[in-house]
């Protein structure tokens, strides 16, 4: 069986937590799902049209978080940390049921998304991936903020870059390779905010849910929570997990190279959707082991193995 076909979890998975705006305790169940069936959200607090789709084109906010809705209005939010963690963990398909419109932020990264996947283990099928290749390079500004995507051979890089007026934030740039580079850092890095935004968040309805033991609050030159930082990258790291679980919402794995400088929810989907006007600007293809970059056939068989 090949390690490039579609996979599921092997079991069903448990998790319940606050959400992070909404302040609402969410009970979640992660649970495995046929080939070809996709990422698939269901609200079991509904008993009708509570099936949400995260796609690009669902996307009805990404203001602090990325919110998908269905034709109905129905709506889930803060989905990217779960997003990240499938993407990053090539689960391609998963049906997930929640009882309430936020996911839990639990401790504010990926991690504990990641542990409980490899609690239960991986089910590989027998049915191939598929992957969008980029075709040609797109790119979108918005003021200081900008984002781009071109073609590549062989993976998804991601180059992101934030800037902050902070002093202990600053300037803090990575680059990774998706299918190659150890996740671990962008896994376990949180959720971050700057102290004087928290009272304007609480304004603006959000962040009711937000403690230090899900958020990093930086105040002046002092991070707030008494353990510090998780590793030396945590903030940018975060923003890359944010772009991993919103990148998701094409559906597939991409093959292509990402630059962003200061961007986020918003701009990453824009970016999509741009990229999804025109058929030439991209390729859908069904992986072969032939046709697959090594790269990839390298990720996939290492982990098989370990």
């Amino acid at each position: 069986m090949s390690v490039l076909n579609q996979k599921t979890i092997k079991d069903v998975i448990t998790i319940h937590g606050v959400g992070l705006h909404t302040g609402k305790i969410a009970h979640m169940k992660l649970k495995p799902a046929e080939p070809n069936t996709g990422v698939i959200f269901k609200r079991t607090d509904l008993k009708e049209n509570n099936f949400v789709i995260p796609g690009v084109y669902n996307v009805s906010n990404a203001v602090f978080c990325t919110t998908v809705s269905n034709d109905y209005g129905v709506s889930i939010s803060t989905i990217e940390h779960l997003m990240g963690a499938l993407y990053g963990m090539g689960i391609d398909n998963i049906l997930i049921e929640i009882d309430n419109e936020e996911l839990p932020i639990l401790d504010g990264s990926a991690k504990n998304f990641v542990n409980e996947i490899n609690k239960v283990g991986i089910k590989t099928s027998e049915i191939p991936i598929k992957i969008i290749k980029i075709e040609k390079k797109i790119t979108l500004e918005d003021g200081v903020k900008s984002i781009s995507i071109e073609p590549s051979k062989i993976s998804l890089d991601i180059d992101f870059e934030i800037k902050y007026e902070n002093s202990l934030i600053g300037t803090q740039r990575n680059i990774i390779k998706v299918y190659e580079t150890d996740l671990t850092d962008i896994y376990d890095s949180r959720t971050f905010c700057l102290y004087e935004d928290v009272a304007k968040l609480k304004k603006m309805n959000l962040a009711k849910g937000g403690t230090l033991n899900n958020a990093v609050v930086v105040k002046d030159n002092k991070i707030l929570n008494k353990e510090g930082l998780r590793n030396e990258k945590e903030f940018v790291n975060h923003k890359i997990l944010d772009c991993m679980g919103d990148l998701y919402l094409s559906g597939y794995k991409i093959i292509g190279k990402l630059i962003c400088s200061q961007g986020g929810h918003r701009l990453t989907n824009q970016l999509l959707r741009k990229v999804f006007e025109d058929n030439k600007n991209f390729s859908i293809l069904e992986v072969k082991e032939k046709k697959i970059p090594y790269t990839l056939i390298k990720k996939r068989y290492l982990k098989s193995i370990a």
